[in-house]
């Protein structure tokens, strides 16, 4: 009796420890609550100087969009030659299942030709994959074949956006519907049903598309949607739209743009606690917390001029705000809801033993993800670094260099145990290192 009573506790035991394991999607660049927050447990974040275990590498060509991981299967795109390609790989063996190009322009602005920007995004609901290419190509596919749900070209369909460099701002799947950053004339932000691609509703507002991946997220108790428009005009123009993600319907407008012709607005909104919003660019303003009251209308709570993320989404945590500021990549931390600003550092110390020599981690811009109490971060250089933070400063727990290359400009993934990191330059690559205790 004993012995059975003892084995079913055991069992008992055994079962709640495997129920208590979580392994995610990672559906979008910003992660599946659109927030860079990870929820899977049992990982080894312990890492030494030489970086975690190296399961597979793939080969790719140009362009800084992240890749997106659901059901296992790994879904790339990047820039071969003069053709967009969408990669999709086995995430346990690098394997390829299926592949998609076609051909796009790439002459671009200031002489920058690092498309896509773009990452994948996926409706986990359908099993469906989209991209938004370069010159406007949206597409649909079926995850598990690479079939071809439905496709469009934005500029052919809504008409024409003055952008920098080309279309770089996510579509985002949001219940029966497919939301679009188009920045075109009487077209601003569009939804399109995500199974047919026939128009829902649009809004249209004279700020034009960005580089920045539109938000839903709860205000006053319902949800709204939230894009950070702004594109390649004289004078610039551009800031925070607040829009009912029912019937496009716009609620609030908040300028906010530089007055330099080159600027762009790029990093995604984040929310930042109940009705609070923070929006963030590097070419003068900085960053603004705004407050929406019960009419759906922003009103400032604090300014500052040194939270100027380029392109990286800050991350939101226990009343915390922590981003990279500038291109020199200053990690800082502000309270959220006063606007203190309680650090800032530089690591410009901190080095990673690499072919004998000690570089330095070399933040620029980086991105950081928040995971199992602490927070991983891809400098722009290489490192991998992983942080505890909080208002008296940042810890540092463990640091490896995976590569010694610029231009790691794309977010840690993780999903299943596995971390996944885009390499841009010296090597362009798709890494996959192992992440699991197992």
């Amino acid at each position: 009796m004993f012995h059975s009573f003892r084995y079913l506790i055991l069992t008992v035991f055994a079962i709640s420890a495997v129920s208590s394991v979580r392994a995610d999607d990672w559906p979008h660049f910003l992660g599946p609550h659109l927030n860079l927050y990870c929820d899977e447990t049992e990982l080894d974040l312990n890492f030494p100087e030489e970086g975690p275990e190296k399961l597979w590498e793939f080969e790719k060509g140009k362009g800084h969009a992240g890749p997106i991981v659901v059901d296992d299967m790994v879904v790339l795109m990047h820039l071969v030659e003069s053709e967009e390609v969408i990669h999709c790989l086995d995430a346990k063996t690098g394997e390829v299942k299926w592949k998609h190009s076609y051909a796009v322009k790439i002459d671009q602005s200031y002489g920058v030709t690092d498309m896509p920007r773009s990452s994948p995004v996926a409706d986990v609901e359908t099993k469906t994959i989209y991209t938004l290419g370069n010159d406007g190509d949206l597409i649909a596919f079926e995850l598990a074949t690479g079939k071809i749900v439905w496709q469009m070209n934005l500029a052919e369909r809504f008409g024409e956006s003055p952008f920098f460099f080309g279309y770089g701002s996510c579509p985002l799947p949001y219940q029966d519907k497919l939301i679009v950053h188009v920045g075109a004339p009487g077209a601003c932000v569009v939804a399109l049903d995500k199974k047919t691609g026939e128009e829902i509703w649009r809004t249209s507002h004279a700020w034009n598309g960005s580089y920045s991946s539109p938000i839903v997220t709860e205000i006053n108790g319902v949800d709204r949607l939230f894009v950070f428009a702004g594109g390649k005009v004289k004078p610039p123009h551009g800031g925070l739209l607040c829009i009912d993600p029912e019937n496009g319907e716009l609620d609030d407008e908040f300028f906010w743009r530089s007055d330099n012709f080159a600027s762009v607005n790029a990093a995604a909104p984040v929310p930042c606690g109940q009705n609070r919003i923070f929006i963030t660019e590097d070419y003068g303003k900085g960053g603004v917390m705004l407050s929406y009251d019960e009419n759906f209308k922003a009103r400032v709570l604090w300014t500052s001029r040194d939270f100027n993320c380029q392109f990286q989404t800050p991350i939101y945590h226990d009343g915390i705000i922590y981003g990279f500021s500038g291109n020199s990549g200053l990690m800082c931390a502000f309270d959220a809801m006063t606007g203190r600003q309680y650090w800032n550092e530089g690591f410009f110390k901190t080095t990673i033993p690499w072919k004998g020599r000690d570089i330095p981690i070399s933040m620029g811009h980086a991105h950081m993800i928040y995971v199992a109490g602490t927070f991983l971060c891809i400098s722009e250089n290489g490192s991998l670094v992983r942080f505890v933070l909080s208002s008296r400063g940042p810890a540092i727990m463990s640091k490896g260099r995976l590569f010694y290359a610029p231009e790691t400009w794309a977010p840690p993934v993780i999903s299943n145990g596995r971390l996944f990191i885009n390499q841009n330059e010296m090597g362009r690559r798709l890494i996959c290192y192992d992440l699991s205790k197992s």
